[in-house]
C-alpha cells in the first residue's frame, strides 16, 4: 500500500498550512517567509490548493483522482461532494472519533485490524463509511492504554455528524457532513478548477 512518508512538519511549512493539526507545526513557518511570499501563477495557486487538500487526508495522487472523477459526475456541487467523500473515509473518521491522535496513526490502526465497522473487521483505510455505520474499537484493542486515552480525551462534539458512545468505545456516522462542518482550510473550488483543466 502506497503511503505518504515525507516529514509532516516540513510539509506543513512547505504548504503554508497546518494540515496535520499539530500545534507546533507552524512554529518555524516565519523562517521561510520569503519562500512563502513568492508570487504564484494561477496554475501554481490551483496546484498548491490541491496539494493542501491531499495532505489533509494523506491520499496519494492516483486515488485522489478517482475521488475527483466521482465528484465531477455528481449532480450537486463538485467541491462539496469531493470533501464529503474524503471526510467519510474510514481512516479519517477513526481520526475524527479520536481513536488515533493523527491521520497516520488512525490509518495504521485500520490496517492492523483494530477497527470494526458494524461489528466486522475492516482493514482498508479508504473504506467508504455510510450513514448509520458504527465504527468501534475491537474488544482486545480496548486494553491498549494509548487507544483508550486517545478516545476518552478527544471530544467528538466538534463534529455534529458523529455520535460518540464512550461506554461502547464506538461512534456512529449519523449523517453526511455539511461542507462548513469539515474543519479544513481549503478553497475546494480551486481544486475542482485544477482538475477540470487536466482531465
Amino acid at each position: 500500500m502506497a503511503r505518504m512518508r515525507d516529514p509532516r512538519v516540513k510539509k506543513c511549512r512547505r504548504l503554508g498550512l497546518n494540515v496535520i493539526g499539530l500545534p507546533k507545526a507552524m512554529k518555524r513557518a516565519d523562517n521561510g517567509q520569503a519562500r512563502n511570499n513568492r508570487k504564484l501563477s494561477t496554475y501554481g495557486i490551483h496546484l498548491l490548493e490541491k496539494q493542501r487538500l491531499r495532505a489533509y487526508y494523506e491520499v496519494m495522487e492516483k486515488q485522489f483522482r478517482i475521488y475527483v472523477k466521482a465528484a465531477m459526475k455528481d449532480a450537486g456541487t463538485t467541491g462539496d461532494f469531493l470533501i464529503k467523500r474524503l471526510e467519510c473515509r474510514l481512516d479519517n473518521l477513526v481520526y475524527r472519533i479520536g481513536f488515533g491522535s493523527s491521520i497516520r496513526q488512525a490509518r495504521q490502526m485500520v490496517v492492523h485490524g483494530h477497527i470494526l465497522v458494524n461489528g466486522e473487521k475492516v482493514d482498508r483505510p479508504s473504506f467508504a463509511v455510510s450513514v448509520g455505520d458504527v465504527i468501534s474499537l475491537k474488544e482486545k484493542s480496548r486494553k491498549n492504554e494509548m487507544f483508550k486515552e486517545n478516545f476518552l480525551m478527544n471530544p467528538v462534539s466538534a463534529y455534529p455528524y458523529l455520535t460518540k458512545d464512550e461506554a461502547g468505545y464506538s461512534a456512529e456516522l449519523t449523517r453526511f457532513p455539511e461542507r462548513y462542518e469539515v474543519p479544513i482550510e481549503i478553497n475546494d473550488q480551486l481544486v475542482v478548477e485544477f482538475y477540470s483543466k487536466i482531465m
